[in-house]
């Protein structure tokens, strides 16, 4: 009698735990985005460059305005031109979009845009004699056009577009516009999709310039909105987590942060034809599901 008892406590322990187990998926909530904090940036200096139309680099010394086929380096204390780098229209250098600044060198974002199918290239600078150095061409490529990069660990993060308009593939819009990550040898070894929101937010172009900062973060800009977007890497799955919005006097287009303060980028005014400095805010890493680079 007493092994009857135990063996039916037994079955009815069981039978207990696997109701207990049982999931009513119905129930599951919807995920929902985090909401974007908002935030305001602070215009330090301005100067004019006719060369700032699609961004700007910067080192300790200098700025570099960047436009199709042309570089304007510029003392970043006084403004004045001191040299530069012209290619003639509709060369082999076409689309300059990007630059950054390393070892004495220009590491630039080049494309064949606005034409189709899209193709890009890494052209590097001397940046003491402005001279052009090298070239790596990336050919055609799925992922679309290049407009920024930069080095991540061992490899490469970079932003590729793709466009509404007649500048695009006729079988991809904006939503097709991402950001990669290669080796060395620039082998695509993932990536991410950006958040829908700011692809609509963008259209009909893309991500135009981006860059890391010291935070870990990631900061985008898009063609013509005076906001600058940050992005944090998603613990699952291919899509950023966007964590802040930052308002800022600038429209969009390419941008560098600067490598002597942290907290400062350096962007242009397309319509001013004007190169800035501004310092930007913290930004709080709060989400749960989002990570640093």
């Amino acid at each position: 009698m007493v092994r009857h008892t135990a063996v039916s406590v037994l079955l009815l322990s069981l039978v207990v735990i696997g109701a207990s187990a049982q999931v009513d998926l119905r129930s599951i909530p919807t995920y929902e985005a985090p909401v974007p904090v908002r935030l305001e940036a602070e215009t330090l200096r301005r100067f004019p460059a006719a060369e700032a139309l699609q961004g700007v680099a910067v080192d300790a010394d200098y700025f570099y305005a960047i436009v199709n086929t042309a570089i304007g380096k510029y003392d970043r204390l006084t403004g004045e031109r001191v040299g530069g780098w012209i290619g003639p229209r509709r060369g082999l250098i076409g689309h300059l979009n990007s630059c950054f600044e390393e070892s004495g060198r220009l590491w630039c974002a080049n494309s064949n845009h606005p034409e189709v199918p899209m193709a890009s290239s890494v052209e590097i600078f001397d940046t003491a004699t402005m001279e052009h150095d090298a070239s790596h061409s990336l050919g055609l490529m799925d992922e679309g056009s290049l407009t920024w990069f930069q080095r991540l660990g061992d490899g490469w993060i970079a932003g590729f577009a793709h466009y509404d308009d007649e500048t695009g593939e006729p079988f991809k819009s904006n939503a097709y516009a991402g950001v990669h990550t290669f080796d060395a040898t620039w082998r695509r070894t993932g990536g991410w999709r950006l958040p829908p929101e700011l692809v609509e937010r963008m259209s009909p172009q893309a991500a135009s310039g981006g860059a890391i900062g010291s935070d870990g973060l990631l900061y985008v800009f898009g063609h013509h909105e005076p906001e600058l977007y940050v992005l944090a890497r998603p613990a699952m799955g291919p899509t950023l987590v966007h964590i802040a919005t930052i308002a800022l006097e600038a429209e969009g287009q390419a941008f560098a942060f600067d490598p002597t303060q942290g907290d400062v980028i350096w962007t242009i005014s397309r319509p001013s034809r004007e190169v800035r400095s501004i310092r930007l805010p913290s930004v709080p890493l709060v989400v749960p599901d989002a990570r640093r680079f």
